[in-house]
């Protein structure tokens, strides 16, 4: 499978040409073609050994590809040790020096290097990630989210064409992760590195990144921007693994014009043609898609009120979960099976309450269409995996 994000010809773009890994007899990353613009924030998204690490790792000379190629800034580094190549790294667990400050951490690079004036540009990278007056503590003295940027300053300060993040935020906690998820998207913009960066957290990938690489069996199954991949999944994995989605096995009633009209169980619902990532055919079977949002409920009694023109279903509620910003329904149809409904809290009903008989409606214009002979359920189990 080849993906490939937008061309770039400046310096800092990484080309991967049919690379791949294997251990033995397992395959850890198969054949891939993937081209990162310079300047880019990218990030390869996938649950626990999807390949994304060991992507990352042959990028940073840490894994020989067992084939295909690695090129950054335009210049072949398949045979280049890490340190020879353009990269720096940034772990989950930071290695910082204990015994330097932070000071003497950030500086550590250019000491090696043989720099003799430092001050300036470590006084600048600190300033930068917001450390200035932290310049003397040890690491230990710092939060986990501190010590992250410390990392970050420590990486940058070489002037990498290409800083490669490995899970960078798995140790905080998650108001701060979410804190630095806006703190390394402003320094990337700030400095216009690119930034490649391994997650298993599909909020970190779809908040930072430009581009966002979704890797499952070691295969890129979908590649682009987070509101189009979230919008216009093309597989049942990419649709369950980025939030959640209702998939609705239905049958191709009428196929030709701009919408499809189909039919799931004893409703009909429409569906975009333009929205299906697959042949259709009259009498063909098709999952029907559509985000929980992107859903409303009213009580079987306000049928009449719901506007023509809207795909609706019947239903009744078997759970409903108040989680502040919005209730979480689950609605069970003679004609889906289980649904999910997010509904915000703005004008609450109160009969909207388990054993409740509903209607389900939405604009058609937000139902995708995927393969029905894809796994319906694939990409659920793995949301909650760690990385």
């Amino acid at each position: 499978m080849t993906e490939t994000a937008p061309n770039s010809s400046s310096g800092g773009d990484v080309r991967l040409a049919g690379i791949s890994k294997t251990y033995g007899s397992f395959t850890a990353v198969h054949p891939l073609d993937l081209a990162i613009p310079a300047g880019s924030f990218f990030a390869l998204l996938g649950a626990s050994g999807c390949g994304k690490t060991t992507t990352l790792r042959m990028i940073a000379g840490l894994e020989e590809p067992t084939t295909g190629s690695v090129e950054l800034a335009g210049k072949d580094v398949t045979a280049l040790p890490p340190y020879k190549r353009p990269v720096n790294t940034v772990f989950q667990n930071y290695a910082l020096f204990p015994h330097l400050d932070i000071y003497e951490n950030v500086a550590f690079g250019l000491r090696r290097r043989g720099v003799k004036s430092v001050k300036k540009q470590v006084e600048e990278m600190l300033e930068l990630v917001e450390l200035g007056p932290m310049a003397r503590r040890k690491p230990h003295q710092l939060s986990g989210g501190q010590q992250q940027r410390v990392a970050v300053a420590r990486a940058l300060i070489n002037h990498p064409q290409v800083l490669l993040l490995d899970e960078p935020l798995g140790a905080l906690d998650l108001k701060l992760r979410r804190q630095m998820q806006l703190e390394l998207k402003r320094i990337q913009t700030e400095v216009g590195t690119t930034f490649v960066h391994v997650t298993h957290d599909q909020e970190e990938a779809m908040t930072m990144a430009d581009t966002v690489a979704v890797m499952n069996a070691g295969r890129v199954e979908q590649l682009g921007a987070p509101a189009d991949l979230y919008e216009n999944p093309s597989t049942t994995f990419v649709a369950n693994f980025l939030g959640t989605s209702n998939l609705i096995e239905a049958e191709v009633a009428e196929a030709g014009g701009d919408d499809l009209l189909l039919r799931a169980g004893d409703g009909k619902l429409r569906l975009p043609a333009a929205r299906c990532s697959t042949q259709t055919r009259t009498g063909g079977k098709i999952l029907a898609g559509v985000r929980p949002e992107k859903v409303s409920l009213v009580h079987a009694d306000e049928a009449g009120s719901i506007a023509d023109g809207r795909n609706r279903l019947t239903g009744r509620i078997t759970d409903a979960s108040f989680i502040g910003v919005s209730t979480q329904y689950v609605v069970q149809s003679p004609a889906a099976g289980e649904l999910a409904v997010y509904e915000q809290n703005i004008e609450r009903d109160g009969r909207l309450v388990p054993g409740a008989e509903v209607v389900l409606h939405w604009n058609p214009a937000h139902t995708f269409g995927l393969d029905a002979a894809q796994d319906a359920d694939a990409g659920t189990e793995l949301v909650e995996e760690g990385a």
